[in-house]
């Protein structure tokens, strides 16, 4: 331990470039790496504003914006909606089959996973469950953007005239083959894409003796369009007279406040989704 630190606290000395740190720390050269997919978010702030505008029109319609992601890119989801810092007005679609792989093989583990996520149909069968609406608007997120189910979720949003947002790492998707009969990758069906910024494979750190990289990016860029979204809509509701209700910690406004501000915001989500679930008007 004493010559970790003594390495690390020599770091703070040395004038070399970055280049040559990189060379010399893992650590150092991920974080670098980090930085330019803050840039990489940063020079798609045009399509942020658009899609902020599309969100806070649904939620200001009383409707949903739906947000899917298969694998990991169920981050994502979780990251735009419940947890602190967000707001009711999203639909999290997130299928335990697709997603729920932590013990990694045995029952309910990776491999199942990943075949699933490549069945044709099963994106039409989850959003069976829905009533949706052309006010309504979807983000659907995946890092290739060339799995079967992330495709036709996409593609069954558009046919019912629900504007789409593909949330994919661009030089990873060019370079996967799609696993849809057709060829279309996500992108194929968005009205917008974004871009997590991350490369071709995702990992970012190649070290010396390794025969592959390590360290994602995808998650870290789709955090920051994500959170730079929410920030964006929450101004839009706000400035329309409906700020959101904010999940938010005891630690800035009080234990009773947060408590407020929780169960309120779970009381909206909950009225939110009934209208999904409210069949009653759908002609047999």
């Amino acid at each position: 331990m004493t010559l970790y630190l003594d390495q690390v606290n020599s770091l703070n000395h040395i004038k070399e470039p970055i280049e040559v740190l990189c060379l010399m720390n893992p650590a150092v050269e991920y974080l670098q790496k980090c930085r330019k997919l803050v840039d990489a978010v940063e020079q798609q702030l045009g399509k942020i504003q658009v899609v902020a505008d599309w969100f806070a029109a649904t939620i200001l319609n009383d409707r949903m914006v739906h947000l899917f992601g298969s694998g990991h890119s169920r981050i994502l989801v979780e990251e735009m909606w419940p947890r602190y810092g967000s707001f009711p007005g999203f639909n999290p679609i997130v299928e335990l089959s697709l997603t729920f792989h932590n013990p990694v093989v045995g029952s309910n583990g990776q491999r199942q996973a990943m075949f699933l996520e490549n069945v044709s149909g099963l994106a039409e069968r989850i959003l069976r469950n829905f009533v949706l609406s052309k006010q309504d608007s979807a983000l659907v997120a995946s890092s290739s953007g060339c799995n079967i189910v992330p495709i036709e979720m996409a593609e069954c949003f558009k046919k019912k005239g629900i504007r789409v947002i593909a949330l994919v790492s661009r030089k990873h998707a060019e370079a996967t083959e799609s696993k849809h009969p057709s060829g279309a990758k996500l992108m194929d069906f968005a009205d917008i894409t974004l871009d997590t910024g991350a490369p071709a494979g995702d990992s970012m750190v190649y070290i010396e003796g390794l025969e592959t990289p390590v360290s994602p990016g995808s998650t870290v860029g789709g955090c920051l369009l994500v959170n730079a979204i929410k920030a964006e809509v929450a101004k839009r509701l706000t400035a329309a007279g409906q700020p959101p209700k904010v999940l938010t910690g005891a630690a800035i406004l009080g234990s009773e406040r947060a408590t407020e501000l929780f169960e309120a915001a779970y009381d909206e989500h909950a009225l939110r989704l009934s209208r999904l679930y409210d069949f009653s008007s759908k002609t047999p």
